[in-house]
């Protein structure tokens, strides 16, 4: 059973920076996109950022220009590095992989909370 487990979230003040890490518990093949997607409270889950098997990103508007999507495939992690952190930002941020035979993994998400 692959897991998926998320680190890095946290508290930080608006204008700070984190970054999130995302690792898999064993390797996992045939991977289509890894990504990042958040829910805030009262909220539905959106998409943040994804990143396909060729390198190819996509951003949600709210985001571009402030969060970038990277990954290691020696560590089988993914990250999420987000600076200039709004208090809109704060969520529970859920890591994402999807596989071309359509298996879909979740993390269990970490919380950031962006506040003074």
């Amino acid at each position: 059973q692959v897991q998926l487990v998320e680190s890095g979230g946290g508290l930080v003040q608006p204008g700070g920076s984190l970054r999130l890490s995302c690792a898999a518990s064993q390797i996992i093949f045939g991977i289509n996109t890894m990504g990042w997607y958040r829910q805030a409270p009262g909220k539905q889950r959106e998409l943040v950022a994804t990143l396909t098997s060729s390198s190819y990103t996509n951003y949600a508007d709210s985001v571009k220009g402030r969060f970038t999507i990277s990954r290691d495939n020696a560590k089988n992690t993914v990250y999420l590095q987000m600076n200039s952190l709004k208090p809109e930002d704060t969520a529970v941020y859920y890591c994402n992989v999807r596989t071309l035979v359509d298996i879909t993994y979740w993390g269990q998400g970490t919380q950031v909370t962006v506040s003074s």
